[in-house]
């Protein structure tokens, strides 16, 4: 299979170390393409759920692994910490190998514009209107959305039909959730704008989109639990969204080779 070039990439909210992490359909996107520059935008590597319980399995590992080859063999890997990776956020400034942590960046793209990149929890002020008593509720009720949407996603598979996401499309059709997407964007869009900025480039909500608020333009990557996206730039500045959910994606076979770590950085 011929590898497509893209100029730039932006995935987040893989959740590597969590259990509904769709780590085969990214390393299957991954192999397909050849990026100049990607954009790791938040919740890489999902720390509240390995203080949880320990789940690493080889496919979460070969994704970690391709990105540190890519970031070695020609991709420039820049690395934005989220909410479940925050402890990085320590030390944004600093390179990981090849990698560069940035708390937050400015793409300047092929169409003339410049876009924030951000995570997007700095907006969950705006978002989140309920204390944490909801939150706790809110996190089993979407870890029991999350299973019903493995099992169904499971049949799918035996049936020989591309993924779907249940749990995003029952998003879509839940009022207070609609509002609160829309309430987010609404936040971020204004910072892109505070910050004399055409847009505005983030994750955190699992909600793959692209829009436009007030005359700033809004890209949503989605995620790599529910949704399987990323958000992609042409050669021509043209920006569109990936959705990598078909079988046959998952059967390539991945083309990662083994990285190890020196012990110290273990």
């Amino acid at each position: 299979m011929e590898q497509r070039h893209y100029p730039t990439v932006w995935i987040s909210d893989i959740h590597l170390g969590y259990k509904d992490c769709k780590a085969d359909f990214l390393l299957s996107f991954l192999d397909s393409c050849y990026i100049d520059t990607l954009y790791l935008v938040g919740d890489i590597v999902d720390m509240w759920a390995l203080n949880k319980r320990m789940h690493w399995p080889k496919a979460h590992q070969k994704v970690l692994d391709k990105l540190i080859y890519l970031s070695e063999h020609g991709t420039r890997v820049i690395y934005i910490p989220g909410n479940h990776d925050a402890p990085l956020r320590n030390y944004t400034g600093f390179h990981f190998g090849n990698i560069q942590l940035l708390e937050s960046a400015i793409h300047y793209g092929r169409n003339g514009k410049q876009y924030l990149i951000v995570h997007g929890d700095q907006f969950d002020a705006d978002v989140l209107c309920y204390g944490k008593w909801f939150a706790l509720v809110g996190d089993k009720a979407y870890d029991f959305l999350l299973w019903i949407n493995r099992i169904n996603n499971g049949i799918r598979r035996q049936l020989g039909l591309p993924y779907w996401s249940l749990a995003g499309y029952l998003k879509r059709q839940v009022e207070s959730a609609r509002a609160a997407i829309a309430r987010y964007k609404k936040a971020g869009c204004a910072e892109a704008k505070r910050q004399n900025l055409d847009g505005i480039i983030c994750g955190h909500i699992h909600h793959p989109e692209q829009d436009e608020v007030d005359g700033i333009e809004y890209f949503n990557d989605g995620d790599w639990v529910e949704n399987c996206s990323a958000l992609v730039e042409e050669k021509n500045g043209a920006m569109s969204l990936v959705h990598w959910t078909t079988p046959s994606a998952v059967s390539m076979p991945p083309m990662v080779p083994e990285v190890k770590l020196p012990p110290q950085a273990a």
